[in-house]
């Protein structure tokens, strides 16, 4: 049996669009002799459709995008593995069909329903019954779903029921630590049934979600067979027969992809997050304020990589405060980048401003309300300029800053979608370097140093009033992001993050600032989820919140 493996970038909600793509690998995959095409997870909805498939309309119209694959099928000699949401009476499942030469032969209903993390499918979807094989041309093919391979009990009871094969469809979005336990996973189940396994995932961004594809085919020996590009759409197909396994003349290159590094597949996610988001959205290109600062340069360059220069478009917004070397900076970048940059001088408006309110202060001393004045005049340019030509702002606020609340709201938090809302401000560094010295294939900027090095270097600063550093209000990031990433990312007691070294009245101010900037977050833009717990999807503490850990 030839299986083609259909790792492809669709779009939830867009059905008609969705089923052309698997009409279009279809034709092509049957005039090669395929014998079976699996595609991914809930490939006619898209993954995750969340309360879509709550509206009977929706889910009629995935009804009948699966009845038109079946109709296409039917005078070609191929079948089909495809994801779709089904209603039985008053029940919703996340099921797979299976469809050979024009008919259903069978149906999956996913078992294990997801309910952490960033799934809910609990809310959604009812539970599928007993899972069973389905015969495919001779061939016992057994459809678990996703999360039903990360228990043994349904891949068990496949075995039982005589499978030959686990063919398992899946929406797996990425985290900087699961791609290899995936494999892991896989390897267990075909361990425990002594079954070969074929994984399949989907690729592209969705909302806060990014999927990697790195789809993968385990031999009933444990040895990785296969493993596909991340990041990218492919197309590849095996051959397989029971009594051997998956036939060893395939493309030895397809079996040898290279392992990219943590940081290029970081990067390589908020690319391929903010790209799909932009043009799924159907926006024209986007702007963004480049201050000459690490936050902002890095997010023109993601911007730049993920789109190209020529959708790209940045603007200076300066004041009394911002210094000639973020002048110099901004400009460099904009050059290294070959972006257009534009320049918006704010000081009128914020005199114009002021003088209003001034009657209204009462002589009260200056303090972090002038400064918030800046940034939010700054947002509403950003704004302007965006409702004008349709381009979306990108916002530039970092993990560290959005988690103490250090981000103005209806300021610098303006904006459409943020790429580094989950990047902690080592990780923007980090990044920084690597993105100098290093390019990956789904890039579309230059080449070299783009973010220039006396950015990298200097000391960071908001720049809204004289001889301010971030360091005046903040410990050093390198400390900041370690207590962070305990309170957020593991949950840790204070007692637990004292241990590690840190001072209990710094943990106790983190946390503090932490707990009462959870409104500020809730009114942000979303933003690529890399961590093991990004605010947003994962995380959903409440606004009103007295807590505090009394270690």
């Amino acid at each position: 049996m030839k299986i083609t493996i259909a790792q492809l970038n669709n779009t939830v909600g867009d059905i008609d669009g969705n089923i052309a793509k698997a009409k279009e690998i279809i034709a092509s995959e049957e005039s090669k002799s395929s014998d079976l095409i699996v595609f991914s997870e809930l490939f006619i909805s898209g993954y995750p459709p969340e309360d879509l498939v709550l509206k009977a309309s929706f889910l009629d119209a995935c009804l009948k995008g699966l009845e038109e694959i079946v109709q296409y099928t039917k005078d070609l000699n191929i079948g089909i593995i495809i994801g779709v949401p089904l209603k039985e009476g008053d029940k919703i499942f996340n099921s797979a069909a299976l469809i050979d030469k024009g008919k259903i032969i069978g149906i999956s209903k996913k078992k294990s329903l997801p309910n952490y993390s960033v799934f809910d499918e609990k809310r959604v979807f009812d539970q599928g019954e007993s899972s069973q094989t389905f015969n495919f041309r001779g061939i016992k093919i057994g459809i678990p779903i996703c999360e039903d391979i990360w228990k043994s009990d349904v891949c068990g009871q496949l075995k039982s029921d005589g499978a030959d094969i686990i063919i398992t469809p899946n929406g797996s979005p990425y985290d900087r630590y699961k791609r290899n336990l995936r494999i892991e996973t896989a390897i267990q189940r075909v361990k425990e049934n002594n079954l070969p396994l074929v994984y399949v995932n989907q690729v592209g961004g969705q909302d806060e979600l990014v999927f990697d594809g790195s789809s993968f085919v385990i031999n009933s020996d444990q040895s990785l067979f296969l493993k596909s590009s991340s990041w990218a759409e492919e197309i590849i197909s095996i051959d397989f027969d029971v009594k051997n396994g998956f036939n060893k003349k395939n493309d030895e290159s397809l079996m040898n992809i290279k392992n990219k590094d943590e940081l290029e597949d970081i990067y390589s996610a908020l690319v391929l997050g903010l790209r799909d988001y932009v043009i799924k959205n159907n926006f024209p290109g986007v702007i963004l304020g480049l201050s000459g600062g690490i936050d902002s340069a890095l997010c023109a360059a993601i911007s730049v990589d993920a789109l190209g220069s020529e959708k790209v478009k940045c603007f200076m917004l300066p004041f009394k405060y911002t210094s000639k070397q973020s002048f110099i900076d901004a400009t460099e970048c904009a050059k290294n980048l070959d972006i257009e940059l534009g320049s918006l001088d704010i000081e009128k408006s914020f005199n114009s401003l002021e003088s209003v309110l001034i009657p209204f202060f009462n002589n009260l001393p200056k303090d972090v309300t002038e400064e918030n004045l800046q940034s939010r005049i700054r947002g509403t340019l950003l704004m302007a300029l965006s409702n004008k030509v349709g381009n979306m702002v990108v916002t530039t606020g970092n993990k560290s800053e959005v988690s103490v609340g250090y981000s103005t709201l209806y300021g610098d938090m303006n904006g459409g979608y943020n790429p580094i809302k989950d990047i902690y401000k080592t990780e923007v560094y980090a990044l920084s370097k690597w993105r100098n010295s290093s390019k990956s294939s789904n890039c579309l900027g230059p080449s070299g140093e783009v973010i220039p090095i006396s950015i990298i270097e200097k000391e960071p600063t908001a720049e809204l009033r004289e001889d301010q550093k971030d360091q005046d209000s903040l410990p050093p990031y390198d400390k900041l992001d370690d207590i962070l990433e305990c309170l957020i990312d593991y949950e840790m007691s204070i007692l637990e993050i004292i241990n590690r070294g840190h001072e209990k009245s710094l943990v106790k101010k983190i946390e503090n600032l932490l707990y009462i900037s959870e409104y500020k977050r809730r009114q942000s833009a979303p933003g690529v989820k890399v961590s093991q717990k990004n605010f947003g999807r994962d995380r959903r503490y409440p606004i009103t919140n007295l807590f505090r850990d009394k270690n």
